[in-house]
């Protein structure tokens, strides 16, 4: 099963969000840096009414929903890629996901701290961005070193590999991720073989208020979350409230529904989110039906 990893900041609402994913209180969600040190894993159902109605028209009593796996990794400071706080844990976590959803701060409360000293999405989302690029950097320097000398040896795929390795290494000196290279589909195929941080696909969600879901769009931070991801990243977005999301989970369908209602709002956000990070991973279904 594919992996997406939910990353950002000590106390942005990782574990919140990933408990709403989950529809469980499996990862302590606390205010204080560094809560979450061991990864919690849960798998999530996409959501698709496609297979209810199927269901009806093959009169079948089973319905089996696509499911991908969350991971809640511990927070990133600055540093992580030199092993400041859960760096080289934390770096070792993500290297394991498939995809990376990245958890943005966009809400004011003074009763929960900011590591960073205060709101700022766009300088959050570059903190992360810089240390994951410079562990990328670390890696494709180490790979140069070591695949010259196969490439001296007019070893072909060595060549190859230094070539593309040499056409990294300054992309990523200026502060730009792997996914964003212009790259031919060999040489995509080839950088899945680094393992690069940079490389797997990102999907940014911005956790905003109770109060603002309503007119998320129009939250100040989401829309420069919006404006910088479009420019820097070619990435999707998803406003979400953690909060909200979290105080449903055990509530039935219905009056969670009539709730978020209230709130004037369809959805909290955690079904965009889902299917988001189901189409992130490069996953489509394919629907069977019968007895």
């Amino acid at each position: 099963m594919l992996k997406a990893g939910i990353v950002g900041l000590p106390n942005v609402g990782k574990s919140t969000l990933f408990n709403a994913l989950t529809r469980s209180r499996k990862a302590e969600a606390a205010n204080y840096p560094f809560c979450t040190i061991d990864p919690n894993v849960g798998v999530v159902v996409v959501p698709d009414e496609r297979a209810y109605v199927l269901q009806k028209i093959a009169k079948t009593s089973v319905v089996v929903p696509a499911a991908i796996e969350f991971v809640d990794i511990a927070g990133l400071v600055a540093g992580a890629s030199k092993g400041e706080g859960l760096g080289n844990q934390f770096l070792a976590n993500i290297r394991e996901v498939d995809a990376i959803v990245q958890v943005v701060r966009c809400f004011e409360d003074n009763d929960i701290i900011h590591t960073m000293g205060g709101v700022d999405p766009v300088r959050d989302i570059e903190v992360i961005t810089t240390e994951l690029v410079l562990a990328d950097l670390d890696s494709v320097t180490k790979r140069i070193d070591k695949t010259q000398k196969k490439a001296k040896s007019g070893d072909k795929d060595a060549i190859i590999e230094v070539t593309l390795l040499q056409k990294l290494e300054p992309h990523l000196n200026s502060g730009k991720t792997a996914n964003t290279l212009v790259a031919t589909p060999e040489e995509v195929a080839l950088m899945k073989g680094f393992q690069l941080l940079t490389a797997k696909p990102v999907l940014f969600a911005c956790n905003v208020a109770e109060s603002d879901l309503a007119t998320a769009e129009q939250n100040p931070f989401v829309q420069k979350v919006a404006e910088f991801v479009r420019t820097h990243h070619d990435a999707a977005y998803v406003p979400i409230s953690a909060k909200i999301e979290s105080e449903l989970i055990d509530l039935p369908a219905d009056e969670a529904k009539a709730f978020l209602k209230d709130l004037g709002v369809d959805d909290s956000g955690v079904s965009s989110l889902i299917k988001g990070t189901y189409g992130l991973l490069g996953l489509m279904t394919y629907f069977t039906a019968g007895e």
